[in-house]
């Protein structure tokens, strides 16, 4: 297996609740369903793939700038995943909508203009999440 490869494994703990392995170095982390199927005791598939998509944007941008030598003394990410339904009426991910943050020193304008034309192309998993569900970005600078 390649280095850039993830392996994760899975295991039932009840109803619909999964114990995620992220390997011997990480804490494991539960996943639920929410009600009704589950009992939405932890976060599910679309909350976690928002985590992924924000966290993979916020640490690009984060890269970035850093790499350009602009001080970020803050960054939240907000992130909403909006739902909807396909033709066959199964509910789908139909965008995934992200807001980052940044608090940055003054002064750096035309650095941190050239972080934003490039840092979305270095995000994996968001350039691969793009190839089926529209993924909007916004930096509030």
């Amino acid at each position: 297996m390649s280095e850039d490869n993830v392996h994760v494994s899975l295991q039932l703990q009840d109803g619909y609740r999964f114990l995620v392995d992220l390997g011997a170095e990480f804490d494991t982390l539960s996943m639920d369903e929410p009600e009704p199927l589950g009992a939405g005791e932890a976060p599910n598939a679309s909350a976690v793939l928002a985590a992924a998509v924000g966290n993979c944007l916020s640490a690009s941008l984060l890269f970035c700038l850093r790499k350009a030598h602009v001080e970020v003394s803050d960054l939240r990410t907000d992130v909403e995943v909006v739902s909807d339904r396909n033709a066959a009426g199964r509910l789908r991910i139909g965008k995934i909508e992200v807001k980052l943050h940044p608090v940055l020193a003054a002064g750096a304008e035309g650095r941190v203009a050239r972080c934003l034309e490039l840092f979305e192309d270095f995000c994996v998993v968001t350039a691969s999440v793009r190839d089926g569900i529209d993924v909007g970005v916004t930096v509030d600078v």
